[in-house]
């Protein structure tokens, strides 16, 4: 099982490579570079979660329709193709704005599209994949390997890309991004191979997915799944909200380079290793929720002193507030995660998938609104900072009314209704990991 893990954390590693040239370069690129709507930027790179309803559609379609025996790796494979192909793309079209703006939006679409489609095709199957091949007793650890390597996997991606990148010009992007995008096919499809049995029986009374509406509907009518659904929005929304303007700060306020705001993924990715350590010591001397707090409160002072230091001019505080933001985050991202796995019910498939599409929800509407206000509040005062400073204190405020919020969930009551299995509990780990 051990040769097994680590091929689905391949797959679970391509995957997020796809994610970051996109999310740490080429927004700042757009943004900085271009002069391009933060809005329009925003929408481009939140498809994959506007995308996200269609899993149910495609979990099921792998579910009941195999290819040549395997249910799985066939819609891996697409998706992972679909991935790699919208990052080697993405820049030739965007690029193409700048001489031809309707062909290069329409293309950009297209690739973002293709991208988004992929991110959802891949990761709703081999998330299915890897809860079968590791039985109830084994799904803990497999997630455990797989978020640790995906982790790691983003910090040196976007090292190399730093690297690759230290002189900017449009071409040593392309290029860059082509090294990534088959980097990342790569090491998927060595973690395909030969990960998936073969089957010849046909697929026979497998069950029905359940469908956003329904999950809609079961939310709203638990009181204590209603708080913690909304409170998750809000809480997500404002932590992810960042990542589409951090990079394009950085340069907008201080001059760093291409090569430099990249970077500050990695810093990111070090602070969240860093705080999953922190996060486990802390749960044995604190309750979940008080780790909670802590890590909001963190994040809290992240954006207020990323805000701060973009009016005083301090670059040093800058990279102080990024520390405290990445710590603070993840702080608060494990211990809601774990705090996550105590909310499920005797109906484990509607809960699992209700908070997933809160995670969803939370990233679409935190990035897209993060662009609007800072295209609204930059036209209004005709300073670039101001847009991006009001984005960091609304996120602040956002946190703020999380830790509000946090003290109407009750988990004890929700627990009373059924106990879910520890097996459960893993298998939502599970979902919300992608």
């Amino acid at each position: 099982m051990f040769r097994k893990r680590i091929q689905l954390a391949l797959i679970h590693v391509s995957v997020a490579m796809s994610l970051v040239p996109i999310n740490s370069t080429l927004n700042r690129v757009m943004i900085k570079e271009m002069a391009l709507s933060a809005t329009l930027v925003a929408v481009l790179a939140s498809l994959p979660y506007l995308f996200s309803p269609l899993q149910v559609v495609i979990g099921s379609l792998s579910d009941r329709h195999p290819w040549f025996g395997y249910r799985r790796s066939p819609y891996i494979a697409l998706g992972l193709i679909l991935c790699v192909l919208g990052v080697v793309l993405a820049p030739y079209t965007v690029f193409l704005m700048q001489d031809q703006l309707a062909w290069g939006l329409l293309l950009s679409v297209l690739v973002f599209g293709a991208w988004g489609m992929g991110f959802n095709f891949a990761s709703v199957t081999y998330l299915s994949l890897a809860s079968e091949l590791s039985g109830e007793q084994g799904r803990s650890r497999t997630i455990s390997v797989m978020w640790f390597m995906m982790i790691v996997s983003i910090i040196l991606t976007a090292a190399a890309l730093s690297r690759l990148l230290e002189t900017y010009t449009p071409q040593t992007l392309e290029r860059a991004f082509l090294l990534v995008g088959l980097a990342a096919l790569l090491l998927g499809f060595l973690g395909l191979i030969g990960l998936e049995p073969r089957s010849s029986a046909a697929v026979k009374d497998m069950p029905q997915r359940t469908g956003w509406t329904t999950l809609i509907r079961t939310v709203l009518g638990n009181k204590q799944a209603r708080h913690f659904f909304l409170y998750m929005i809000v809480l997500l929304a404002a932590i992810l909200g960042q990542d589409v303007l951090l990079e394009p700060f950085g340069g907008e306020a201080f001059g760093l380079s291409v090569s430099a705001t990249t970077r500050i993924t990695s810093i990111w990715g070090g602070c969240f290793l860093l705080s999953l350590l922190i996060a486990n010591w802390l749960e044995q001397v604190l309750n979940k929720r008080n780790v909670a707090r802590i890590g909001a409160a963190g994040a809290i002072v992240g954006f207020v002193s990323i805000a701060v230091s973009g009016i005083v001019h301090q670059q040093g505080l800058f990279f102080a507030g990024l520390v405290m933001l990445g710590m603070g985050t993840g702080l608060a991202t494990v211990s809601n995660l774990s705090l996550m796995l105590d909310m499920t019910t005797a109906q484990i498939g509607l809960y699992i998938g209700a908070w997933g599409m809160a995670d969803a929800l939370a990233r679409l509407l935190g990035t897209v609104l993060s662009g609007v206000v800072r295209d609204v509040i930059t036209q209004i005062s005709r300073n670039p900072l101001s847009g991006y400073i009001t984005v960091f204190l609304i996120e602040a405020g956002l946190l703020a009314l999380s830790l509000i919020m946090l003290n109407r969930i009750d988990v004890q009551r929700f627990l009373q209704q059924s106990q879910a299995s520890l097996a459960e509990r893993a298998e939502l780990l599970n979902e919300v990991s992608s």
